[in-house]
């Protein structure tokens, strides 16, 4: 069977989708099944298998959107004329509003890295393709190889904005307010910003 497109009129297969990503976000890939999915969309089970084959395939498509639309808003933001700094701070301002938008992401590749690891090939995939356009985005500024390598600093990011909204439940309590509130958030776009001030004034 050829893979079913979803789309925006396919309000069928878009909520199965969404009702996927919030119990995979919730409870965990192990502990759901096709038939919680169904229920949860509203739609027998054979069309859940009908649209997605397997509860793999459904994961899968749901962490490969995730990443596509993370690289698209990257690159748009980068991809902007200006100075290097200016462009950087645009792709953090994207990188943050994503993550902040999309909260469960950072969660499923979190359960996959520290789980059973099922789909770590799309995990891997997708981690490839982010690390090759930053590789491509730095060309000329960063050196190949070496500590200032365009690696690390894909490495150095993603870390400090992917570990901010998986530790942001326990953080809460330590920092005697929501770390995920509009003001906190700022606050650490703030900081992302001076990181970034930090990276380009040593690379000139």
């Amino acid at each position: 069977m050829p893979e079913q497109q979803i789309t925006p009129q396919n309000d069928k297969a878009a909520r199965i989708l969404a009702a996927a990503d919030e119990l995979f976000g919730d409870v965990g890939y192990d502990g759901v099944s096709v038939r919680d999915v169904a229920e949860r969309a509203g739609v027998n089970k054979a069309l859940v298998f009908y649209y997605f084959r397997s509860k793999e395939e459904l994961f899968s498509r749901i962490l490969a959107g995730y990443y596509g639309a993370h690289r698209e808003a990257i690159e748009a933001a980068f991809t902007t004329e200006g100075a290097l700094g200016d462009r950087l701070h645009r792709l953090i301002d994207a990188y943050l509003d994503f993550m902040a938008q999309n909260a469960r992401y950072p969660r499923l590749v979190q359960q996959q890295l520290t789980g059973s690891g099922s789909h770590l090939d799309v995990i891997r995939e997708n981690l490839t393709e982010l690390e090759r356009w930053t590789e491509r985005a730095l060309e000329g500024t960063a050196p190949k190889q070496g500590p200032l390598a365009a690696r690390h600093f894909f490495v150095t990011f993603s870390a400090a904005m992917i570990n901010y909204f998986t530790y942001a439940p326990a953080l809460a309590p330590i920092w005697d307010g929501d770390p995920l509130a509009e003001k906190a958030l700022e606050e650490r776009r703030a900081h992302l910003h001076w990181l970034v001030d930090a990276v380009v004034a040593g690379f000139e």
